[in-house]
């Protein structure tokens, strides 16, 4: 019986961290998936963003960086950055590029749909419900929903609910 045992373990996760930075280079929205040190966090999205930054338009959107495969976009002054590593029994990333650039693109469509044309004042102003959005779509590193309407839901259904409160105490 040749066949590998494919358990899932914490480090084999699909999506490693996902960022959010403008053109400066400030990180907007950090979400990791795997367990990484704030030393290594910091260093990390440092020099992955420099990197990315640096490409000109023309450049491909993947760039292997310390292990991790790394896929990015940039949407008007954001780029959306996605990191995944390889599982730690196979030294072979499989991960489909154009997938999570596909994944990317249903992200960003995701939040023009919940905040109108999606800006870095957005993300910033409201992180929590930038959060909650991406909760819907990936959780513990693996894509779980795509579908707009679904992943809204339940942001439509809080921000219904929380106006609700307010006419409640004038």
């Amino acid at each position: 019986n040749n066949k590998k045992d494919h358990r899932i373990t914490p480090a084999t996760t699909m999506i490693s961290f996902l960022l959010m930075v403008n053109k400066q280079g400030q990180t907007r929205l950090s979400s990791y998936y795997e367990w990484i040190t704030m030393d290594e966090r910091v260093a990390l999205e440092s020099e992955i963003i420099r990197k990315c930054l640096s490409r000109s338009e023309l450049q491909c959107s993947f760039l292997e960086y310390r292990g991790f495969k790394v896929i990015y976009r940039r949407y008007a002054s954001l780029f959306f950055i996605i990191g995944t590593r390889p599982d730690p029994d196979d030294q072979d990333n499989y991960e489909n590029e154009l997938g999570l650039l596909e994944f990317i693109h249903t992200l960003v469509e995701t939040m023009d749909k919940w905040a109108g044309s999606i800006c870095e004042l957005d993300i910033m102003y409201q992180l929590e419900q930038v959060h909650f959005l991406l909760d819907e779509m990936v959780q513990n590193g693996y894509i779980v929903e795509t579908n707009k309407s679904n992943i809204l839901r339940p942001l439509d259904l809080m921000e219904r609910e929380s106006r609700k409160d307010e006419g409640m105490f004038r």
